[in-house]
């Protein structure tokens, strides 16, 4: 197991250094010379010149790029343009109203989706199924900007049960009162496009032979679906799950917009309206960071989940 762990580590080098390489580009070609979007429109090329000396962007390519890369290395990408907050005080500080939106919101939709699923493929055809499926279906074309609108006017303007906007201080009051409407639109929009994965992950196991040699052998419908099938398709949705997870951060930005919470998400629309490039930068780079971490989790998990998948 270490050693596998080890293996993919090293492997991740020469992606993350193309991940590195890609933003490095796109920001200091492609996005244009920040020295001018800093000094303003009224501004002397003795201005502009000295902020190109203070962000380092008259030095040679070479020397940029190895600033960009101990700014990584040493989670120090300097102070945001804008603000003048460290970069690194702004996303530690963003990343724990994201996370009290993100994880509940997470687990509620996993375990209804999985439970539905399994009802569902035990279900298939029945009148329940094709009512939920089609539920599903007119959920999914609905607009996220729609259940925002309806249930943020009718719940919290109209009948007052949850506060329109803001964020406290403390995780309980976050977490129950402001934290909870939020929660509640996600798990509404979310939950369609999931059960309907989800099903048909569960439906795959539940045609398999081993189901029919199960049911033949007289176990319980339950044990078959809670034990058999529910660990055969776990794997399909593990992986569904750890793989959205690092995009879930910045998914979640008209949630926190919308309800003012100061979330990552709502920091990288921020950013990008006021060109805010260390900010958009180093949010960009942990993302992939995160992704090829919880890739390596996901395979880790499979062996948890499935003793026979063997790593190799």
């Amino acid at each position: 197991m270490l050693a596998y762990i080890a293996r993919r580590l090293w492997q991740m080098l020469p992606t993350m250094a193309g991940v590195v390489l890609l933003v490095f580009v796109l920001f200091n070609w492609v996005g244009g010379d920040p020295a001018y979007l800093l000094a303003g429109k009224m501004s002397s090329p003795e201005q502009i010149a000295s902020i190109r000396q203070q962000l380092g962007v008259d030095q040679p390519v070479w020397v940029q790029l190895g600033i960009f890369v101990r700014q990584i290395v040493t989670f120090d990408f300097g102070n945001a343009w804008s603000t003048g907050e460290p970069v690194s005080h702004i996303i530690a500080s963003r990343l724990g109203p994201s996370l009290t939106v993100l994880i509940p919101l997470t687990i509620l939709e996993t375990g209804v989706a999985v439970a539905l699923a399994l009802a569902l493929a035990f279900a298939r055809g029945s009148r329940f199924d094709r009512t939920v499926m089609l539920a599903c279906t007119v959920g999914m074309s609905i607009s996220i900007l729609v259940y925002i609108a309806v249930l943020q006017y009718g719940l919290a303007y109209q009948l007052g049960w949850f506060p329109v906007q803001g964020w406290g201080a403390s995780l309980g009051e976050n977490l129950l009162r402001y934290a909870a409407l939020p929660i509640l639109i996600g798990l509404v929009v979310s939950l369609a496009p999931t059960l309907r994965l989800y099903r048909s992950f569960v439906l795959d196991e539940a045609g398999q032979d081993y189901v029919r040699t199960a049911r033949a052998k007289g176990l319980s419908e339950r044990r078959i679906v809670w034990v058999h099938v529910l660990r055969n398709a776990a794997i399909p949705i593990l992986t569904h799950l750890m793989a959205n997870l690092p995009a879930l951060l910045i998914g979640a930005f008209l949630l926190e917009r919308f309800f003012g919470i100061p979330g990552i998400g709502r920091e990288v629309i921020l950013a990008v309206e006021r060109s805010d490039f260390p900010v958009i930068k180093a949010i960009t780079v942990y993302v992939a960071a995160a992704t090829m971490l919880f890739n390596l989790l996901t395979d880790v998990l499979y062996q948890a989940v499935d003793p026979r998948v063997v790593l190799k």
